[in-house]
């Protein structure tokens, strides 16, 4: 039988975050050349590079086992795809956008116009919803400047901050969806087994990459107290110290909470707080 197959982003950002997930999560290859395949030193899986947006039909046809890419080009591709883990990265919005002087005020008002667009599976799904048909311009770039080209009277877009938007004169109509980064599966699911490893094994990195390691002492009578502000992923583990009338606590808090975290307890008299970066756990 074939190696499992995983498909991998070939180039920009999010094939590096891919392949740092996958080397955290103990898969061992190296890309060599700009090569199209790599093999996991010690696992019976082949890692493929391609374009983000082929890899959710080349998943679903049974070319890849499993794959990570954009929630938003699965949905865009309209592929029937097991999502096994979001992976909490490359979180973006997909929304309407239209003239900040526009007369429209909900998609049903889109109805006949015509709307520039990465997305037009995922828009013509969302104006059909609404009631609406509209002439999609279908394109690969940037789509913020074609309404003052003249090419489109609203755009559907991915969405970070907004400022691009603001620089265009433009505003959101309505969001279409939130996606982000995810690993897909093909729903054979061959390599059963070995894929669900590769499953719980990325799933420490991520849990992991959202946590830190918390370790303070605090006087036994405030112990109750402390836990309130640390009650931890299940609960804190708490150790005497030679001190009776002192225990050492350690405990998981969300990265971003730590310095809120740190200061309650330094205000309600905990010491020697330390915070130690977690790459890789199993809960």
């Amino acid at each position: 039988m074939t190696n499992l197959r995983i498909g991998l982003p070939s180039k920009g950002r999010l094939a590096e975050v891919s392949e740092q997930l996958l080397k955290k999560a103990g898969l061992k290859f190296r890309r060599q050349n700009r090569s199209l395949f790599a093999r996991v030193s010690d696992m019976p899986v082949d890692i493929i590079f391609l374009r983000t947006d082929d890899i959710p039909v080349l998943c679903a046809e049974g070319a890849l086992d499993m794959g990570i890419t954009g929630s938003d080009l699965v949905a865009e591709a309209d592929v029937d795809l097991d999502e096994r883990l979001q992976l909490g990265v490359g979180k973006c919005r997909l929304a309407i956008c239209v003239p900040d002087d526009g007369d429209f005020n909900d998609a049903a008002s889109l109805d006949g116009q015509r709307i520039a667009t990465s997305f037009p599976t995922v828009t013509r799904k969302y104006l059909g919803q609404h009631g609406a048909e509209a002439h999609l311009v279908k394109l690969t770039g940037s789509v913020e400047i074609m309404i003052s080209l003249g090419i489109a009277d609203a755009i559907v877009d991915l969405v970070e901050t907004g400022s691009t938007l603001a620089a265009n004169r433009l505003r959101i109509l309505d969001e279409i969806g939130n996606y982000q980064t995810i690993l897909v599966q093909n729903k054979e699911r061959r390599h059963a087994d070995l894929a669900d490893r590769i499953v719980r094994r990325l799933q420490g990195v991520v849990i992991a990459q959202g946590y830190s390691l918390l370790e303070y002492n605090i006087p036994r009578e405030k112990l109750a107290q402390a836990e309130e502000i640390t009650p931890g992923y299940n609960s804190p583990t708490i150790n005497p110290l030679e001190d009776n009338d002192w225990c050492a606590v350690r405990v998981m808090v969300k990265s971003s909470q730590v310095s809120t975290v740190m200061d309650q307890l330094d205000e309600l008299g905990a010491s020697a707080i330390l915070e130690t970066q977690i790459n890789n756990c199993r809960l």
